[in-house]
Formats: structure tokens, C-alpha cells, sequence
């Protein structure tokens, strides 16, 4: 189904210039033509104003809508090649996992263009309504950062809700971080876990301070790797359309803050920078969420040691203990004793520093 641009036009209700006498006669003398025609120009452009109030407009399902297609003309405020629902439905696709929001696909286009598809679970979204899905995506698709997985467009039509990302090639930071059949598990280098975890940072913040406000689904298999192995998120925004009464499995749960783990409350900034924190100590020690202890600030800098490899501690010893502090600081009960993400890119920046100056 092809987009209809929305067709443009001017008001007619413009204040009239200055007449003379001669002028005004003639126009008298049409007037009731005139008048007709400025009556039939005043539906019409009445028709064509689309209503900006979103309590009054009607969902466009069917539709795959792009993001930036403000006029429904199928194509992006980039100027981007689109392409249309049938060639998405028609493409090959390959399941590349299965998350808490739903079911994801590497989905390849007749013109070899790649894309990644997100397909909700309809169980979970249910209760969203078609119109409060098409606003918030219409929020969530204007978000754009160098860390966040650019999302393309969305689609909805009888309970059916998919969105598209750009396809990230180097897969997610947790096949990195613990392996495949074929790789063993091990602690990322530590230039790497500083770098990831400042771009992670970055992407939290920025979502942090814009109309989204929270991630709501921070985790390793949320974090992907770009062209140049830059972290990037994925599934941002997401989960506030998913019904939070839903089980999830347990390592999802170890990234939840304390005071939405067995509440249906909505999450907030201050649940991003637990998960944070989770996923720090991750990055350091290669341990999922659901393997990592609770115990002391001191206890948990061991622990943290313990599992780097031995090579390796002597020259990251400085940075470890600070970065290891921050993870706990990040993952403390109290939301409000929680750092902010700014503060905690201002904590990483700092062992950064610390590191190139004692090398």
C-alpha cells in the first residue's frame, strides 16, 4: 500500500490589501463567484489540515510509517529509499532471537537491503491501543545517537505490531561477553569494557533527557555492536507497551531495580542506571545477571579481581577499583541514592583519564 501525500495549500483567510474604488466594483460584481469558490477552497483546505491534537487523530493501521514520514508520503525527512509493506512481507527472514517484548528477524529485501524486525509478542501489547502505540512510536522513532540502534518504521494492523531498526552486523554484546558453542567465555579486555561502557552510558543519557525518559529493558542482549564495534542499544523505549504482569525469566529479572521486580509499576531513569550497574559488573567479569552475587562494596571488588584474568589485573588495577565502585553505586536499594547517567559518564571519563596518564 502506497503512501497519499497530504496535499498542501494556504489559507484563504489573508487580510485583503488596499483597494481603489474601480477595483472594488469589480470585485462586487463577482462577488457571489467568488464567494463560492472561497467556500469551496475553505472545506477543502479544512480537509487537508491534518489535527495535531493526538486525542483526535485516527491510527494509520495497515500502514508501514517510517519514521520522519510526517506527511505519509512513504519516504523519511532524510530523503532515505524506502520501501514498501509488501516488499518487507515478501523478504527472507531469519530468526535471530526470541525477548522479553517479542521475537526478533534479520529480514533481506529483494535489493539486498538488510534490516532488523521486531515482532511483538500480541499477548504482551494487548492492552496498548492502536493510537497509543502509532504516538509513542512516533516519539521513540525521532531519537537518534550514535549508541542507539536507529529505528525506521513501525507497523500495526489487527493486533499484529512490528518495528524496524537498521541491521547492526557484529551481533549483540552478550554473544561478546560469554561465548557461543564454539568460543569460550571470557572478561573483555579492559580498554573495551571502558569504551562500552561509556558509549552505553552516552545512549542512557541521551535517552534520559529526552521525551522518552527511561530504556526500561537495559541488558547485554539489548547492546549491540556497529560497523566499528561501537556499543549501540536496541529495544529502547520499549517496554512500557508490554504488560509488566507478565513473567520473565530470571537472569531478565536480576537487571531489574528492587522496586519494580515484583511491582507492575512503571520504571523509571533511576531502573536504567541499576541495570547499569548489572551490566558493568558483567562486562568485567563475564558472569550473567542471574550469576552475580550481592555482597559488600569490599567482597564485590574481590570477586571482581577474581575473575579478571591474572595478566591482566596488575595493569588495570587502578581503574578496576573505581569502575567496580561504580557499578555498586549504581546498584544500591534506594533509587534516590543512584547516580545519574551524566554523573556516571563523568565517573568513567575520569578512570579514563587516570588510566592513559599512569600508562
Amino acid at each position: 500500500m502506497m503512501f497519499q501525500p497530504t496535499r498542501k495549500g494556504e489559507s484563504t483567510f489573508t487580510q485583503p490589501p488596499t483597494e481603489s474604488l474601480t477595483a472594488r466594483a469589480v470585485r462586487n460584481s463577482n462577488s457571489n463567484f467568488k464567494s463560492q469558490k472561497r467556500e469551496e477552497e475553505k472545506r477543502d483546505f479544512k480537509i487537508q489540515i491534518p489535527t495535531t491534537d493526538p486525542q483526535k487523530r485516527i491510527p494509520r493501521s495497515g500502514d508501514l510509517i517510517f519514521c520522519g514520514d510526517v506527511n505519509g508520503g512513504g519516504s523519511s525527512e532524510s530523503g532515505e529509499a524506502m520501501y514498501s509493506l509488501d516488499q518487507l512481507m515478501r523478504a527472507s527472514a531469519e530468526l535471530l532471537g526470541r525477548g522479553s517484548v517479542g521475537t526478533t528477524y534479520k529480514a533481506v529485501l529483494v535489493n539486498q537491503l538488510i534490516v532488523t524486525v521486531k515482532r511483538f509478542a500480541p499477548s504482551k501489547t494487548a492492552s496498548v491501543t492502536d493510537l497509543e502505540f502509532e504516538n509513542h512510536m512516533e516519539v521513540v522513532g525521532k531519537l537518534r545517537h550514535p549508541n542507539l540502534v536507529p529505528m525506521k518504521a513501525h507497523f500495526q494492523s489487527n493486533g499484529e505490531r512490528l518495528v524496524i531498526y537498521d541491521y547492526q552486523p557484529n551481533g549483540s554484546l552478550f554473544s561478546l561477553i560469554h561465548g557461543s558453542k564454539t568460543s569460550k567465555a571470557k572478561p573483555l579486555h579492559w580498554t573495551s569494557c571502558l569504551k562500552i561502557a561509556e558509549d552505553v552510558a552516552q545512549a542512557l543519557h541521551y535517552i534520559h533527557q529526552s521525551s522518552a525518559q527511561f530504556h526500561g529493558n537495559l541488558k547485554s542482549t539489548n547492546i549491540l555492536l556497529g560497523h566499528d564495534f561501537e556499543a549501540c542499544l536496541t529495544d529502547y523505549c520499549l517496554s512500557v507497551l508490554t504488560d509488566p504482569s507478565v513473567p520473565t525469566d530470571p537472569d531478565i529479572s536480576s537487571y531489574k531495580a528492587p522496586e519494580i521486580r515484583k511491582s507492575t509499576d512503571s520504571p523509571t531513569s533511576k531502573c536504567d542506571v541499576y541495570s547499569f550497574g548489572v551490566f558493568v559488573l558483567e562486562l568485567l567479569t563475564g558472569k550473567s545477571a542471574s550469576r552475580q552475587p550481592f555482597m559488600e562494596e569490599n567482597d564485590m571488588l574481590d570477586w571482581v579481581r577474581a575473575m579478571r584474568q591474572e595478566d591482566e589485573r596488575t595493569k588495570e588495577e587502578n581503574g578496576l577499583e573505581v569502575m567496580t565502585q561504580t557499578a555498586c553505586l549504581c546498584r544500591v536499594t534506594l533509587p534516590e541514592e543512584r547516580p545519574t547517567m551524566k554523573e556516571v559518564i563523568k565517573m568513567i571519563q575520569d578512570i579514563k583519564e587516570s588510566v592513559v596518564m599512569s600508562d
